[in-house]
C-alpha cells in the first residue's frame, strides 16, 4: 500500500493519518444516532489526529494550532444545544482567523489577486456566497444569534480571501470545501424545515466536506 508520508504503514504519521480517517469513517456512520460520549469522541479525534499530524510532521504551529482549534469545535459541536452551538461556533471563528494568519504568512500576498484573473475570480465568487449567506440567515436567525453569525461569516471570508494568494491547489481546494461545508450546515440548520427529510443528507455531506476540507489543507502543507 502506498502511503503518503515515508516509512510505509508502520511510521508514526501514516499510522495517525489512518487514525484520523478511522475515527471520521465511524463519525459518519453514527451521524443519525443520538449524542453520546462514544459519538462526540470520534468527531473531536478524527480533526486532533490531524493536529497530531502536524505536529509530529514539523508542520507550522499556526496549522497545528488551527487543526486542534477546529478539534474543539468539533466537541461543541457534536452535542445538543444552544450553548454547545455558540461554543462550537466562537472557536471555529478563532480556528478560522488563525488559519487566515497562516495562509498570509505563507502566501504572496494579497496583490495576488489582481494578478491573476482567476484567483480574483473564485475571490469574488467568495464574497457573493458570503453576502448571500449572511442576508438568508440575517432574517431567519434570532436577533441574539445574528451580530455572531455575522462575525462568523466574515471570518471564513477571511479565511478564503488569505488561502487564495497560498498558490497551493491542495489548500485553495480543502477553503473552497470548508466554505461549502459551512454554507450547508448553515442551511440544514437554520434554512431547511425540521421535518425535512433531506436533514440526514446534508449533515452527512457537511461531515464528509469538512473532513476533506481539513484533510486538504493538511496535506497540502506537510506534502505541499
Amino acid at each position: 500500500m502506498t502511503m503518503p508520508f515515508a516509512g510505509g504503514i508502520d511510521a508514526n504519521a501514516n499510522a495517525t493519518l489512518i487514525f484520523s480517517l478511522v475515527a471520521a469513517v465511524i463519525y459518519a456512520f453514527t451521524l443519525g444516532m443520538r449524542p453520546t460520549l462514544a459519538r462526540s469522541a470520534a468527531k473531536t479525534l478524527a480533526v486532533a489526529m490531524l493536529a497530531v499530524l502536524a505536529a509530529i510532521q514539523g508542520g507550522p504551529l499556526l496549522l497545528v494550532a488551527a487543526l486542534a482549534l477546529s478539534a474543539v469545535g468539533d466537541a461543541f459541536l457534536s452535542r445538543d444545544g444552544e450553548k454547545a452551538f455558540l461554543g462550537g461556533l466562537a472557536t471555529f471563528l478563532v480556528a478560522h482567523i488563525v488559519y487566515a494568519a497562516l495562509f498570509l504568512r505563507s502566501g504572496g500576498g494579497l496583490e495576488l489577486l489582481a494578478a491573476e484573473s482567476w484567483l480574483g475570480a473564485i475571490a469574488l465568487a467568495m464574497a457573493l456566497f458570503a453576502i448571500v449567506m449572511l442576508a438568508a440567515l440575517w432574517r431567519r436567525v434570532g436577533p441574539g444569534l445574528r451580530i455572531p453569525i455575522a462575525a462568523y461569516i466574515l471570518a471564513i471570508l477571511a479565511m478564503g480571501m488569505s488561502a487564495l494568494t497560498t498558490n497551493s491547489s491542495w489548500v485553495i481546494g480543502g477553503v473552497v470545501l470548508f466554505m461549502a461545508s459551512d454554507g450547508l450546515l448553515a442551511t440544514e440548520k437554520f434554512l431547511v424545515a425540521a421535518i425535512s427529510p433531506q436533514r440526514a443528507l446534508m449533515r452527512l455531506a457537511v461531515w464528509v466536506l469538512y473532513y476533506a476540507a481539513q484533510l486538504a489543507i493538511t496535506l497540502g502543507f506537510l506534502l505541499g
